[in-house]
């Protein structure tokens, strides 16, 4: 079905000046749709947007329009939906900060928010940035408010489609920045590359059958083959109703992800190892230092250690029948914007 064909004319996007939004949007205006972005910061817009996007019409074919407002300002997410054909929805976070972005209100309570005004204003097709992570039964807050925000969608009246990346990488990824950062010693820990792994016991600790360290093992999937996938699924009357895992074709160790990036980037200090930290004594200092009012001073929380042990890993066989899902290979494509 071409954009020509479908009754898709204008999406909502919330979330478009993030790291996926921002290729999704350009997506979107790839094929000649008109976007509406959700922006609390104009500068912000401004600077992540298409630059001829005030203009209108973009260089891309499409056009967009921006509406400066959050996901809690009712009456921006009433004109962000009022007259579109689907809806976007990409916000999430990776970690509690102050001022209210709480996993609650941001997993939960923004999807119940922008599900009512889609609801509300007949806007019908919705899409939704889930995580693999998403279970109600993780250890971790992000785990399970991902989760209740499925379920928030999953109980709607939408003709919706949920979507759960995992890795997620490309040029402009915070994630991909700091493995730079540690690459080329100008990021904390300075002298390794630190990673997560997990404790493995197989019956009965002994001296003869120790506990195992195993390090996790990753998929990572292109940015803009997960903007792809969402904007495919807009035209695919088979995608509703079903949830897609995503996940890149090329398995790797965290540890050997990180080599990678140190011997692949310009200014990466030869022979810098890879030190796991286990994530069970990880998120216990996690947890101390949230006590002790020192949280914010580490680079990570109890829930990013408990789940940075995992393997990421998906398959993309329900995605690749129903959205021609193709995911670029990891070092390959990686290899384009690091070196």
């Amino acid at each position: 079905m071409t954009t020509a064909d479908s009754p898709i004319k204008t999406v909502a996007v919330t979330g478009g000046t993030g790291f996926v939004g921002r290729h999704l949007v350009s997506e979107l205006l790839s094929r000649g749709l008109t976007v509406r972005v959700l922006a609390r910061d104009a500068q912000k817009a401004g600077e992540t947007l298409p630059e001829d996007a005030v203009t209108g019409t973009t260089a891309q074919g499409g056009s967009l329009e921006v509406i400066l407002g959050d996901i809690f300002d009712d009456n921006a997410v009433a004109s962000l939906v009022d007259g579109a054909d689907a809806c976007v929805h990409l916000i999430g976070i990776i970690r509690e900060t102050r001022g209210g972005q709480t996993f609650e209100r941001m997993h939960v309570e923004a999807v119940e928010k922008i599900v009512a005004a889609c609801e509300k204003a007949g806007c019908s097709r919705y899409l939704h940035m889930s995580a693999i992570a998403a279970d109600p039964e993780g250890g971790a807050a992000y785990q399970k408010t991902k989760f209740r925000g499925e379920q928030a969608v999953r109980g709607s009246s939408l003709d919706w489609t949920i979507f759960r990346p995992g890795f997620i990488h490309g040029p402009d990824g915070e994630f991909v920045g700091m493995m730079k950062g540690w690459a080329e010693g100008r990021k904390a820990p300075f002298a390794f590359l630190p990673y997560f792994t997990r404790i493995e016991i197989n019956g009965a600790p002994t001296p003869a059958n120790p506990p195992k360290i195993t390090d996790p093992i990753v998929a990572p999937v292109h940015v803009d083959d997960v903007a792809k996938a969402f904007a495919d699924a807009l035209t695919s009357p088979e995608s509703i109703g079903e949830i897609y895992r995503l996940a890149g074709p090329e398995e790797i160790s965290f540890p050997d992800m990180l080599r990678f990036v140190r011997d692949t980037v310009p200014h990466g200090k030869d022979g810098m190892p890879a030190l796991g930290l286990p994530g069970p004594i990880a998120a216990g200092k996690a947890l101390a230092a949230q006590f002790l009012g020192l949280g914010g001073l580490l680079p990570f929380d109890y829930g990013m250690a408990l789940m940075g042990e995992k393997d990421v890993l998906a398959d993309n066989t329900k995605a690749h029948t129903h959205l021609g899902f193709e995911p670029r290979a990891f070092r390959e494509s990686a290899k384009a914007y690091l070196a």
